[in-house]
């Protein structure tokens, strides 16, 4: 079968056909694991498959639409641990999306690492530039490619039955032989390339789109431009232009020259356009950094990660500069750094008194130096835990000074000292610290310095809220005074070092008391750390004063001691009162990161959201409690229909010939008042195209902080159901008309062709221009 890339898109260059010839490289898994492979790309240009010395027999390897990038030379601890025994010239590092390990290989020379890196970033760049119907495409070839077990380029319907139940497709045999017979044009009793893609298609016909199409055109043919914006209006709630939209969108997705110069849309245009990024549910304009970006760095929700270094749970597991990369791809902006005295004079990075691995300081600030602003030209925060002595201190400062040179800010931008914080946009590719810090920065740019800090409350050990949670806080202190006296350090407060003091400008720690003491006693460059369940007791017993709060100064929250596994909390509560920096457990999947994903979703996912304009004034009278005191005393109304699906996956490790039997979970998650949650019913063993029509209501008081999800679960009466898929974003973000969602995984990743179909009615929003 003919890949895409062959047919649309790919024009084989040197690199590619010797990648088809294949290589010998080492794979390289420690330093004192490599193993030789030959290693070579497919016929398809899609997927990369090896052999071993030992068995002799070609495996898939990975396929080309998994690789996220490609990097060179030693730009992984393994390969760092290896620089003095293969040249960085031979060495090249595959980072897949998600959460699979990356791949280390060292190839026999300079020029055929070049040749792999050039070639697979070539082929990248092609998948990811992908129309919606060039990726369904691929896919289908994908799994063609997958059941073709002896590679002679064809199928019978047995081979056809069999691959259907592996996409997720149970239908009845008399029907799917008949569409068989058809798609044989050439009357082989077997499914040749072409022909399976025809059959595929005919399997895939989307009624639902066939009607809405058939009811806006006159002849049930094609849409005229009268009829698409007639369309567009009624359906699509699009507003200003909408004549040139209407001529953009059958220019961009009708695929007959003849029909595009009558200013005409086929069905075949029209269902590219729905499943395409102008027919998401994702507002098109939000995927740009639209908001305002010169208010104080308060008036922000910040894009936060605890732990950034860990890769897995809190006791054992791997410390990582992997994490920080991972995190900052994904748009993080307040990434955490532990640091504790090492060897040889050099600080070193873990979770203290544990078991997890441990990282050299230097390496994490040369990773943020590479890493830092790819993904957003917005500021950094760095949290620093810092525990190290005054000597290793001072050699953290040279270090951050030395590597960041002028992206580390080291005294404020104007050189005075501040009424208020200074905005985003002012701050366009800096690293702020965030720490402890001598006397007051006032002092420090006037050159008079106290000689102590204020309170030296250790971040993460703040007062216990439950008893579990004192015992646990009383023994991690018997443990740790038991090591500071194994190793000679004073168990009293550790001073600290001037240098790394003056390198703390806007984001000072300072003990939290009470919102009236912080108020009346701090600037608007201090601010206060707090746990997970502190923060919830002072939500529940002073919201209002919370939100204020935030309105003028910056918060961090961080989760308990006790979540040892690396789980999360509720980030929803914390954002609710306003509060910037809810740090969550990156490396961790689930609903909690999901609604972290889904509102850093918008605004360019630069890492910065704007808060509404009720929660950025100090006097502000609203409280998530009430969501009447928003000033706005009518919910919003949403009417969502969710009509069907497309392509839903197997559960992975899934029995053989299982069928997921989908259901879908609509849910709302805002202030208290706002949370619901709807399901449709399961539909019995259809992952293919499952069609439910059902319609949910939701009545929404404060939809600028709502995020709207929905989530597929494969139905279980047994257990608990499997997850499918799900997709997160913010209310103010979606669009309004049919839509398609695209699905993604349960660590974030896209899962290409999976969608769902909806409609969505949006009535009564006051909109709030910021």
């Amino acid at each position: 079968m003919t890949s895409v890339l062959y047919s649309v898109r790919l024009q084989l260059d040197e690199n590619l056909e010797q990648m088809q010839q294949g290589s010998m490289m080492r794979k390289v898994k420690s330093k004192n694991w490599k193993k030789q492979r030959y290693f070579m790309l497919q016929d398809d240009c899609m997927t990369i498959w090896y052999k071993s010395k030992m068995s002799g027999k070609a495996k898939s390897a990975f396929s080309v639409s998994d690789v996220e990038t490609v990097r060179e030379g030693h730009q992984s601890e393994v390969l760092q641990s290896l620089a003095e025994e293969f040249p960085a010239e031979c060495c090249f590092t595959v980072v897949f999306h998600g959460r699979r390990n990356n791949l280390d290989l060292i190839a026999g020379s300079a020029e055929e690492a070049q040749c792999w890196i050039k070639g697979l970033r070539h082929l990248v760049e092609i998948v990811t530039n992908m129309d919606q119907k060039e990726k369904i495409d691929q896919w289908i070839c994908d799994w063609f490619i997958k059941a073709d077990k002896d590679k002679d380029g064809r199928m019978n319907f047995k081979e056809v039955q069999h691959l259907l139940r592996m996409m997720n497709v149970d239908m009845n045999e008399d029907h799917a032989f008949l569409l068989f017979q058809m798609a044989d044009k050439s009357e082989t009793g077997t499914l040749e390339g072409e022909e399976f893609v025809l059959f595929y298609k005919a399997l895939t016909q989307r009624d639902e789109v066939l009607e809405l199409f058939q009811e806006y055109s006159e002849d049930g043919k094609k849409l005229t431009l009268l009829e698409l914006v007639d369309f567009l209006q009624q359906e699509q709630m699009e507003g200003d232009g909408i004549d040139e939209h209407a001529m953009e969108l059958i220019d961009r997705y009708e695929p007959s020259e003849t029909a595009k110069a009558r200013h005409i849309l086929s069905i075949d245009g029209f269902l590219m356009y729905l499943c395409s990024p102008d027919g998401s549910i994702f507002n098109p304009g939000h995927r740009k950094v639209f908001q305002d970006m010169s208010q104080p760095l308060c008036h922000y929700f910040i894009s936060s990660s605890h732990n950034t270094y860990l890769m897995e749970d809190q006791l054992r597991g791997q410390s990582s500069i992997e994490g920080y990369i991972r995190a900052l791809k994904r748009g993080c902006r307040c990434l955490e750094i532990d640091c504790w005295d090492g060897p040889n004079g050099e600080p070193i990075v873990y979770h203290g008194h544990t078991f997890t691995s441990k990282i050299p300081f230097r390496e994490v600030v040369t990773t943020l130096e590479k890493y830092a602003f790819r993904a957003s030209e917005y500021p950094i925060i760095l949290s620093l835990e810092n525990h190290c002595s005054v000597e290793q201190q001072d050699v953290m400062a040279q270090q951050l000074k030395g590597i960041l040179g002028e992206q580390l800010l080291v005294t404020t931008i104007d050189g005075r000292v501040p009424v208020q914080l200074p905005s985003p946009e002012e701050l366009k590719s800096k690293i702020i610290l965030k720490g402890k810090k001598i006397g007051h920065l006032e002092d420090s740019l006037n050159g008079h310095l106290d000689n102590m800090p204020e309170r030296e409350d250790e971040e993460e050990e703040e007062g216990p809220e439950t008893e579990e949670e004192a015992l646990h806080n009383q023994n991690k202190r018997k443990e740790k005074s038991f090591q500071q006296s194994e190793l000679l350090v004073p168990k009293a407060k550790q001073s600290l070092s001037k240098e790394l003091s003056d390198c703390i400008i806007y984001c000072k720690s300072v003990p939290f008391d009470s919102f009236q003491h912080s108020r009346s006693h701090y600037k608007s460059y201090e601010m206060s750390s707090f746990a997970e369940s502190k923060t919830r007791k002072l939500i529940r017993e002073a919201g209002n004063d919370f939100v204020r709060h935030n309105a003028w100064q910056l918060t961090r929250i961080f989760p308990s001691g006790l979540r040892t596994d690396s789980s999360n909390y509720n980030p929803q509560a914390m954002w609710n009162v306003g509060c910037q920096m809810v740090a969550l457990n990156f490396q961790t999947a689930g609903t909690e990161m999901d609604l972290c994903d889904g509102l850093f979703s918008q605004n360019g996912r630069c890492g910065y959201v704007l808060k509404p304009t009720f929660m950025r004034d100090p006097e502000t009278a609203f409280s998530p409690e009430n969501p009447q005191s928003r000033g706005n005393n009518s919910p919003l109304n949403l009417v969502i229909k969710v009509i069907s699906g497309q392509q839903l996956p197997k559960m992975p490790n899934s029995k053989e010939g299982s069928i997921v039997d989908p259901l879908v979970r609509v849910e709302i998650h805002g202030v208290p008042a706002d949370n619901a949650r709807q399901e449709t019913k399961y539909i019995d063993n259809n992952g293919f195209n499952p069609h439910w029509g059902e319609t949910f209501l939701f009545q929404v008081w404060v939809p600028e902080l709502a995020l709207l999800r929905f989530v597929v679960e494969d139905y279980d009466k047994a257990s608990w159901n499997d997850f499918v898929g799900q997709y997160t974003l913010p209310l103010t973000s979606v669009k309004a008309g049919y839509r398609h969602i695209h699905l993604l995984s349960k660590d974030g990743t896209s899962i290409p062709p999976a969608s769902l179909f909806v409609h969505i009615q949006i009535r009564a929003l006051s909109a709030e221009s910021d």
